[in-house]
């Protein structure tokens, strides 16, 4: 008898869908960590990228700004550090094919030509705001930061603390710049809808010149709204794309037994 219900419950779809999940979260991890060691390999190439925006500080250009490892295993745990979130760049299109992958069975037909759109939308969002970020962002932001007290203090940066924050804005950008693409799969879900999200647009816009005003701590209101403009088009993008993608009302069956 238990032999019975454990295999109806193999045969279940909960357990059919767990099965196909497990898979696709196998193949997410090969490509991250084919991604990583691509990576890795153009660690020094990757590390002097991201201290490109020191470039755009005087004192770093005259020589007063050090940049120094702390202890012995930094360099090797943060050339890791790296490498995983280079090789999430790298890897972000086929990990994103997997998660189409798995949601692709719920959609309608017509839905599914979207996939590659998707998939290659999803990875240009992402490089599309590191780039954004990198470009026209951390070149003021970069040098303020390290001249705040300039003729103070002597700026020394730990190499590991200044890519990690670096890193870490890139990231924000990258993911930022998913939100239209989000926005789909969540109203697909059937997590929000477009009527949700374009009655919200207010706290949208306080939420957005509030992360405006943490990432770029400058003075100039220009660099703030350099920051805020594409995140509120962001906004207004994601509403677009849930509306288009919106779950189509449920029909209502009528029932001939019962004459209605």
């Amino acid at each position: 008898m238990s032999q019975k219900i454990t295999t109806d419950l193999k045969s279940a779809p909960l357990f059919d869908h767990l099965d196909e999940l497990r898979r696709r979260l196998i193949f997410s991890v090969i490509f991250l960590a084919a991604g990583m060691s691509i990576a890795f390999v153009y660690r020094l190439q990757l590390i002097d990228w991201v201290k490109g925006p020191l470039q755009y500080s005087e004192l770093y250009r005259e020589g007063k700004v050090q940049v120094v490892t702390y202890n012995l295993t930094e360099p090797l745990m943060l050339s890791l550090n790296l490498s995983f979130w280079a090789g999430i760049g790298l890897a972000l299109p086929f990990i994103l094919g997997q998660v189409w992958g798995f949601i692709a069975p719920g959609l309608y037909p017509s839905e599914r030509r979207w996939a590659w759109p998707f998939i290659v939308g999803a990875g240009l969002s992402f490089v599309g705001g590191a780039v954004f970020g990198y470009q026209l962002v951390l070149p003021s932001m970069v040098p303020f930061l390290v001249q705040f007290l300039a003729g103070t203090v002597t700026p020394i940066l730990g190499l590991g603390s200044y890519i990690g924050t670096v890193t870490t804005f890139l990231v924000a950008f990258g993911l930022a710049f998913e939100l239209p693409i989000l926005s789909v799969i969540l109203t697909r879900i059937g997590i929000v809808n477009h009527v949700m999200l374009r009655k919200g647009w207010r706290i949208a816009i306080v939420a957005i010149m509030v992360a405006a005003a943490v990432i770029t701590p400058t003075p100039d209101p220009g660099n703030m709204m350099l920051v805020a403009v594409p995140l509120y088009v962001l906004f207004e993008l994601s509403v677009l794309l849930s509306r288009a993608f919106r779950l189509p009302p449920p029909e209502e069956s009528e029932s001939p037994a019962l004459g209605l």
